[in-house]
């Protein structure tokens, strides 16, 4: 590709595409390569949700290489009742800058099972370093961080 201009380059037909071709990309002002399938893996990360299942007295890290790429996470409850503390990324990486994050139950949630939303270490969530309790069948909130804390944007009961 550095020999033509994108204009001069060969069109290649989708039956013909691997998945490994490297593909240009511009990041904050600085040309870096990826490949069709790193493309596809983001795509597939924040357009389908992630499940992830809780149990009392367990913490989850949102913010871990498991459910960081994750923008729509679908909580199942296992066990009997109790609490889950989910901890949300640090909201002061840039990668979180203007990012989004829902979180919903499914029907494995009752008033007696709760997955506590937690702002990572002194941050804050709506403007305290406290919990949102999620305790209920197919209730959710949507957050969104600003770099300098999270914010319920969107709840649904």
């Amino acid at each position: 590709m550095a020999d033509k201009k994108i204009s001069e380059l060969d069109l290649v037909a989708a039956a013909n595409i691997t998945g490994a071709e490297v593909l240009p990309i511009v990041q904050t002002d600085t040309t870096k390569k990826t490949s069709l399938d790193e493309v596809q893996h983001f795509i597939v990360n924040h357009l389908e949700p992630t499940t992830l299942t809780v149990s009392d007295g367990n913490t989850y890290d949102l913010g871990g290489s498991t459910y960081d790429e994750a923008e729509l996470i679908v909580l199942t409850w296992s066990g009997g009742s109790g609490t889950a503390t989910l901890t949300l990324p640090d909201v002061t990486e840039s990668k979180n800058l203007n990012r989004t994050k829902r979180i919903i139950t499914d029907s494995t949630f009752s008033n007696s099972t709760h997955a506590n939303v937690t702002p990572y270490a002194t941050q804050n969530l709506d403007g305290a370093n406290n919990s949102f309790d999620l305790n209920r069948a197919y209730e959710g909130i949507k957050i969104w961080g600003n770099g300098t804390e999270w914010f319920i944007i969107q709840q649904k009961a």
